[in-house]
């Protein structure tokens, strides 16, 4: 039996959602799809530089999950960029548990 996923603590969703490559018709492009905890990942270890114990304490979960999560969304970034793809991050009917707060 699968083990069911708990909720993962978001600190606020992106005001941005989507990316493409510049002069590339939208009807052209392959999309890949960035969920909240993948972009929440990238935003605490890459971006806010933390480390992932401090990461994983954050979105509330495990360190392996964490860098399961983070690994994920770096393999996704990396294909968008590599193979000039757009990104879409993932807003919306998923269940996040939103902590709106200052790091």
């Amino acid at each position: 039996m699968v083990r069911p996923k708990i909720n993962r603590t978001i600190s606020s969703n992106p005001n941005i959602v989507y990316f493409k490559p510049k002069g590339q018709p939208m009807s052209e492009l392959e999309e890949v799809t960035l969920k909240m905890d993948e972009y929440e990942s990238i935003k605490l270890k890459d971006f806010n530089e933390f480390d992932q114990t401090k990461c994983a304490e954050k979105m509330q979960i495990s360190q392996p999950t964490f860098n399961r999560i983070l690994n994920q969304a770096r393999k996704k970034i990396s294909d968008a960029i590599i193979n000039g793809k757009a990104i879409r991050i993932e807003k919306g009917d998923k269940k996040w548990k939103i902590l709106i707060s200052l790091f």
